[in-house]
């Protein structure tokens, strides 16, 4: 399924812009990058971090070489190297950085008001590792009212090469569907959304440091690392606006952008797929 992309590449918006500009950017297109929002020394220091979880394992939390859902081959990369879940939870860096200060106020901009974190997740995406069929955030998430927003942030220059994300612009209004079944060939994961009539997907390439912000309801997934010795390492965080009412249960408690824990209720909706359906990590 991750076929169906057209490999146009999302030009580079200037670096002189304000949090608004950029917000007026994401409000456009559904989503926008910021580039250079994390300094060289915070990239290096998350790199260190999850080269460190990846080696040493967390018990309960992160068990390298250990099969999960669509990775159970043991020559699989993602079975080697699969992706850190949570790490807001056992790890106090990541937590950190989850509630980034300069995070804080581009997602101000973009709520119109404060920000609460909902979710972290490291990808570590080595060579020959499967991508990530197209897919929406919010199916997931069930956030209530309005959608989430992802922030994601490359740990790696990210390109059409080693697996780098596709964005389709101008589905932020896009109704949250019910996914068809994806390439389990190129995908590790099972759900996939097809690209919208009249719409195009983009390659966002990044250098190590921008951070990719769009809106849970955009369209977006990746490719296969076809690198032979380039990771594609990104630290990914999702957030909601502070005055949602219901989520779906695995992402509680939530953590104000204070570091405080901050409870909802959890969602019932099964979302597009039915009552049925409960939303979960993804």
């Amino acid at each position: 399924m991750l076929g169906y992309f057209i490999m146009v590449i999302a030009s580079s918006p200037p670096t002189t812009l304000t949090a608004e500009e950029y917000a007026s950017q994401f409000a456009r297109d559904g989503y926008v990058i910021v580039r250079g929002l994390f300094s060289p020394q915070e990239v290096e220091d998350i790199r260190q971090e999850f080269a460190k979880i990846h080696a040493d394992g967390v018990p309960g939390n992160y068990e390298p070489n250990k099969a999960y859902d669509g990775v159970e081959n043991p020559n699989d990369p993602l079975f080697q190297y699969p992706r850190v879940m949570m790490p807001h939870r056992f790890n106090p860096k990541a937590r950190h950085y989850m509630l980034h200060a300069k995070v804080r106020a581009q997602l101000r901009e973009i709520f119109g008001q404060e920000p609460v974190a909902t979710q972290s997740m490291f990808y570590f995406k080595p060579p020959g590792a499967r991508g990530q069929a197209l897919h929406q955030d919010q199916f997931y998430l069930l956030v209530e009212p309005g959608t989430c927003v992802a922030a994601w942030t490359a740990i790696d220059d990210c390109d059409a090469e080693n697996g780098g994300m596709m964005i389709v612009p101008n589905t932020q209004d896009a109704p949250v569907v019910c996914p068809d079944v994806a390439n389990r060939g190129e995908s590790y994961t099972s759900h996939f959304v097809p690209v919208p009539k009249g719409h195009k997907a983009v390659l966002a390439e990044m250098k190590a440091g921008d951070t990719l912000f769009f809106n849970g309801n955009v369209i977006h997934g990746s490719g296969p690392n076809r690198s032979k010795t380039r990771f594609r390492r990104s630290f990914i965080c999702h957030y909601a606006q502070g005055d949602l009412r219901r989520i779906s249960g695995g992402y509680r408690p939530l953590v104000r952008m204070d570091g405080t824990d901050y409870e909802v209720e959890p969602q019932t909706s099964g979302g597009p797929c039915g009552e049925g359906w409960k939303g979960s990590l993804h």
